[in-house]
């Protein structure tokens, strides 16, 4: 098989989250474990940290790889979803996984993956960790997918984990309080690891404090210190991921890394230089000016709707869509009415069909049209656009990455 033929199998024939939704999950470690002990426990021969989350896990993690390459370490880094190419997922040092690597690890392990009914993710997570460990890599940046507890990542002992926040989002595999979904995500905090927390949210705090003290690993929420770094991502809810990650990277000081305030400046300014991050707050172009981002849920997308208001423009026009787990009810309430809306089906079997997303938003007084596709859509809000106003792409990772 070339490159494309592979990805093509693991896209096709394994059950994989982003096409299929709930169907792709499971909640056991059985298969990532049976897998791990068959490529010889790779996870255990480089350092880590692990990092949880409903919003900005992805920017968080760009970020603390962004630091550690500026401190000099060689940095594996694991994220999802891709947007364009699957080879996204695992980079070390800002460079994708070479296409070779992945079509000798599929064929090399494709009978064991077979018989096991691994899962596209499973898989993917097998890959990055023997690719780190054969790379030798000094650290790796290790997002979770979904959740925490049962998360194909979650057989990683961290020198430090990370959660970012709790919101509503993957109620259906996660529950649905803050409650529920934090014991979810604290299910990565391992003993006698300390554990930084990014928002402290009264619905959640003592979760956190409970878990923690059972493993007894020290707690830390990053948004009581005081911080003074800017990043280059923009987004106005970076300033939490900038204190979580800084917070992160001062435990690692603490056993014995070397990363000085200079790594840390430098590497917060360089986060899409370095790692290559795409798709928040991303300018694609000026008059009119274009600004993409992923935000997908509630919490997200409240943030998004406040910077875009900070915006100067004459008309907002918004090209939107969502999958169609996505509880679009919710998010409703935040989004501007004052603007035209383009509805469009991202290009993924989950995607909601633009036409229903655009009947929801029109029984809520909402002005717009659907279109067949993101592309189509786009190109009509470029159409209709004057040089002074402002477009806005979102509402799903999918949307942005037919986009950038």
């Amino acid at each position: 098989m070339n490159y494309q033929d592979t990805v093509n199998w693991m896209f096709k024939q394994l059950p994989m989250y982003q096409n299929q939704g709930k169907t792709a999950f499971k909640k056991d470690l059985s298969n990532t474990i049976l897998l791990a002990n068959h490529l010889k426990n790779p996870e255990h021969k480089f350092k880590s940290i692990h990092v949880a989350g409903t919003n900005g896990k992805g920017s968080t993690s760009h970020m603390l790889a962004s630091v550690l390459q500026e401190a000099g370490y060689k940095v594996g880094l694991y994220t999802s979803p891709h947007l364009k190419d699957f080879r996204e997922r695992i980079k070390i040092n800002g460079k994708e996984v070479g296409k070779q690597f992945v079509i000798d690890f599929i064929e090399k392990n494709q009978n064991f993956l077979e018989k096991q009914h691994l899962s596209f993710f499973e898989m993917t997570v097998g890959m990055a960790f023997d690719y780190f460990a054969k790379q030798n890599v000094d650290i790796a940046v290790i997002e979770v997918g979904l959740g925490g507890r049962l998360d194909s990542t979650n057989i990683i002992t961290p020198e430090v984990s990370v959660i970012t926040n709790i919101g509503f989002d993957h109620t259906q595999f996660l529950g649905s309080t803050y409650d529920a979904i934090a014991r979810e995500k604290a299910g990565i905090i391992k003993s006698n690891i300390p554990v930084i927390i990014g928002e402290t949210q009264e619905e959640t705090k003592s979760v956190f404090l409970d878990i923690a003290k059972a493993n007894t690993s020290v707690i830390y929420f990053a948004d009581q210190i005081k911080s003074y770094y800017t990043s280059d991502l923009k987004g106005n809810y970076q300033k939490h991921n900038i204190k979580t990650a800084v917070n992160a990277l001062k435990v690692l000081n603490d056993k014995s890394f070397k990363i000085s305030e200079e790594h840390i400046k430098t590497g917060l300014q360089n986060v899409v230089k370095n790692t290559g991050l795409k798709g928040r707050w991303q300018v694609l172009q000026t008059q009119p000016k274009i600004i993409c981002d992923t935000a997908h849920n509630k919490e997200g997308l409240s943030y998004i709707v406040k910077q875009l208001a900070q915006e100067n423009y004459n008309n907002l026009h918004i090209v939107f869509g969502v999958v169609n787990d996505k509880d679009v009810d919710s998010i409703l309430p935040l989004l501007p009415k004052k603007a035209r809306y383009y509805f469009c089906k991202p290009n993924v079997p989950r995607g909601l069909d633009a036409e229903i997303l655009k009947l929801k938003f029109k029984s809520s007084g909402f002005k717009g049209d659907s279109y067949q596709s993101v592309t189509k859509a786009l190109d009509e809000a470029k159409s209709a656009a004057k040089l002074n106003d402002l477009i806005y792409v979102g509402g799903s990772t999918f949307v942005v990455a037919e986009v950038v």
